[in-house]
This record gives C-alpha cells, structure tokens and sequence, in this order.
C-alpha cells in the first residue's frame, strides 16, 4: 500500500475531501457544507475550518477539523472521516493529534468534541488524544450511519496551553459526586461567586426535541416547565452554579435527569445538561461516568413521569 502523508489542506482537496465523505456516509453525514467543494474551500480559506488530511498518491483518506467561529478562543475538533480501505492505521488519532499541536499557535484556549456512541472508535480516540468526557447529549442527531434511532452523542472537551475551566468548589450531591469530583480533579475549582453575563432564555425545537437554555431557575420558571406538554423530549442547558443541587432536585421533581456537563459558549462557565424523554436504546459506552449516566436516563425514562405535587416543593 502507497505510505499515507497527512498535511493540511489545500484548495486543490476539496473536491476529493467531499467525495470522501460520499463514499463513507452517502447522503447522511449530518453537515451539509461537506456536499459542496466550495463550502468546504470558502470554510478553510475564511479560517472557519483548518483541516487535516491523510493522502495517497490519488486520493483523499482521512479528513479532520478543528472548526470555530471567527474569533472565537475555542473549536470543535470534528468532520472526522477515514476511508475504509484506509482504517486500522490510527488515521483519525494522528489527524487530531496534529490539528491539536496547532490549536495553541491559532490562539485558542480550548477544544471539544462530540464523539458518536454508534462505535467506540471514536471515543477510544478522543481519549487517547487528551479529550475527557464529560457529558451526554441523548438522540442528538439524525444517525450519519442510516440507523433509524438518532445519534446519541457524548461531550469531550481538552484544555489547551494551560488554560483552565474550573467548576465551583461546592458539596455535590450523593447521586452524581463521583463523577463531579472526577471532573473537579481535572478541570479545578473556584470559590468565586461572581456570575457570569446573562444569558437569555431560549426554546428552539430541533427536529423531535426542544432545547432550552436557562441562566437561573425560579419558581415561576419552573411552574412554565411543569406545564410544557407531557409528551415533549427536552433537552435542558442550565448554567452550573452554586444552587447545583437544588436546581438538580428541583428539575428531577420534573421529571428531568441529569446528563452531565458543557462548556458554556464564553471563555469559562459550564453548562449542567439535563434531559427528559429518550428513546429506549443499550449502549455500550467507554467512559464509565458516561455509561452511568445513559443508565439513569434509560432507567428514569422507562418510569412514569412525574406526578403532580404541590408546587412549592420545586424549590
């Protein structure tokens, strides 16, 4: 077999970086612009993209990015793809490996990934290259392998350059402390209070879920949440703070269960995910929290949903 080269991109790939993804997806890969050459040109040529490449003598092999916004101090390593005839050569690992020896040199402070559970390759990958997991985004995307249940996804995320995310230094609840203080141990902590900017609340629906993003939770907030229809699946992105374990006990009386963390969209700050309503489904994954915490899911979504209850007990 001809030796595989991996270097950057040049314009003159675009045209073979798209028909990469044709042949390992067809027509389900979940981001559209890979279907366009000139996408994937004007992406790189803006600095949107700095993509990777692993290439033969005739083609286009493996294909990774380190993609963000402009400017932003934080990108998401993805569009990972190897052809199956190249498979088996830790082609994904050394892309990310390179794009991630360039990520200081472009400024950025931080990397995440969304890391498909369909296979663990790319959650074996993900960690050996420096990313932790840390939280689960269930039925996140339509399935890029034409499976008929949507991709469930887990977060990682790598901190570049000595950069830091710390979570708040406070006592976790029994129901998730080992995981917490897993994440504590590799991300710190922080005893200050100061909040954050706000952050608007927002409801969008995507496809068969509702997203909601939420700064702080009040009584009254909670009351609208309690009246949303039962048959909603929502995915629920809370700032993490200091009133962790009582806005968790507050949304499990919902019906809620907790699927980790986030990074929030500002230099620092995370995000406590929580979820209600999932498609019944087993997953093997390979991070242990992660596992754990898609068994709560599993297990409280097969109860039924909450009862009605006085509604001073949310807070």
């Amino acid at each position: 077999m001809t030796r595989l080269i991996v270097r950057p991109f040049r314009p003159s790939d675009a045209h073979g970086v798209s028909r990469l993804f044709r042949e390992v997806y067809g027509s389900h890969y979940v981001q559209p612009d890979v279907y366009l050459p000139n996408m994937i040109s004007q992406h790189n040529t803006e600095g949107r993209w700095q993509s990777m490449l692993a290439v033969d003598d005739a083609r286009v092999l493996g294909h990774a990015a380190l993609c963000r916004d402009i400017p932003s101090s934080t990108a998401e390593l993805a569009l990972s793809v190897v052809h199956p005839a190249a498979q088996g050569q830790s082609i994904a690992t050394r892309l990310g490996q390179q794009l991630l020896m360039q990520s200081d040199s472009l400024g950025l402070k931080s990397a995440s990934i969304k890391q498909v559970t369909h296979h663990p390759f790319t959650q074996r990958m993900a960690e050996r290259i420096g990313f932790y997991s840390t939280g689960l985004l269930p039925d996140y995307v339509p399935s890029p392998f034409a499976e008929s249940l949507p991709e469930t996804i887990v977060m990682g995320y790598h901190m570049i350059g000595g950069y830091a995310r710390p979570l708040p230094d406070i006592p976790w609840p029994a129901s998730c402390r080992a995981f917490l203080q897993h994440l504590c141990s590799v991300f710190g902590t922080h005893r200050d209070k100061a909040s954050q900017p706000a952050i608007p609340l927002q409801i969008k629906q995507h496809q068969h879920r509702f997203d909601i993003v939420i700064q702080r939770l009040n009584k009254h907030l909670l009351e609208q949440l309690w009246q949303l229809p039962r048959h909603w699946l929502i995915s629920a992105r809370l700032e993490l703070s200091w009133h962790f374990a009582r806005n968790l006990r507050s949304l499990s009386a919902l019906g809620f269960t907790f699927t980790g963390l986030m990074p929030m969209p500002s230099d620092n700050g995370w995000f406590a995910l929580f979820h209600r309503g999932v498609q019944s489904r087993s997953l093997n994954l390979h991070c242990a929290h992660m596992q754990q915490l898609h068994n709560d899911l599993q297990q409280n979504a097969n109860a039924l949903l909450v009862t009605a209850q006085p509604r001073e007990s949310f807070l």
